[in-house]
């Protein structure tokens, strides 16, 4: 077994902050089933600390930049409160948002998403319902950010994640096609009633405040989850990562259900 140097340490805590994560072009990674899903996506790992509780699923990929330590060590520099047994860095991926590659897909719009563990939720279900790309407002959380990462397992390896001015992409979205932009809403028309497409945008607000007015006017159907018993007094709102993992298998119901 190894110890880790001060400046190995250093470079890892330094991954809390997304100006250092940018600086290094580096961000990190906790578990067996995240750390595996990145290296068999073929992503080699910058840095490598295994303990003996680690279980790769691959173990021929892993070549170099491993350092085995013991779980101690492991737990001086993990983020998490019980360390999973392995953690790596890896380099940031490098996207392109290709329009014209996403005028017949579903694409899932964040408007201000701040909470690490919503964005790592709907990450995962984007994984899960085939949604291929994500476009976010600048000032949703960083994709990077090891809560982030740790709550998509492993799913940010599959679903490219966008930054990007969205007033400015959703104008040049609707100019380049004729598909519909959605919002959610309370108390708009019922999502199980509303007309669906599969080409289209779906934008998921904020948190607290919704969809910002910029990008609300530029909405061209509005739809909303119904409360049941209808009339009744329920919750106040879902949970971001819910709500999308409701409209989202709404409309992939949509596409399985059989021609008439």
């Amino acid at each position: 077994m190894m110890m880790l140097s001060k400046s190995q340490k250093k470079l890892i805590a330094s991954m809390g902050q997304k100006k250092y994560r940018d600086l290094h072009g580096l961000f990190l990674a906790e578990g067996n089933k995240t750390v595996n899903e990145f290296i068999s996506a073929g992503i080699v790992p910058h840095l490598l600390i295994v303990s003996d509780d680690w279980l790769p699923d691959n173990p021929e990929l892993i070549t170099e930049n491993l350092i085995h330590v013991s779980r101690n060590e492991l737990s001086s520099v993990s983020f998490l409160k019980t360390p999973k047994g392995v953690l790596a860095l890896f380099p940031q991926f490098k996207y392109h948002l290709n329009n014209s590659a996403i005028q017949n897909k579903t694409v899932l719009i964040l408007d201000g998403i701040q909470d690490p563990g919503n964005l790592g939720t709907i990450i995962r279900i984007a994984d899960w319902f085939g949604i291929e790309h994500i476009v976010c407002s600048i000032d949703t959380a960083d994709f990077y950010n090891p809560k982030v990462v740790q709550a998509t397992m492993g799913s940010a390896v599959r679903v490219p994640v966008h930054y990007t001015d969205l007033p400015e992409f959703i104008v040049r979205y609707k100019n380049e096609t004729q598909n519909p932009v959605y919002g959610t809403y309370p108390g708009c028309n019922n999502l199980y009633h509303s007309e669906l497409s599969e080409g289209c945008l779906i934008i998921i607000g904020n948190e607290g405040n919704g969809i910002r007015p910029e990008v609300d006017h530029l909405v061209t159907g509005r739809i909303s989850i119904p409360s049941y018993p209808g009339g009744e007094k329920t919750s106040e709102s879902l949970n971001a990562g819910v709500a999308t993992a409701i409209i989202c298998s709404e409309f992939r119901r949509r596409l399985m259900m059989p021609n008439p």
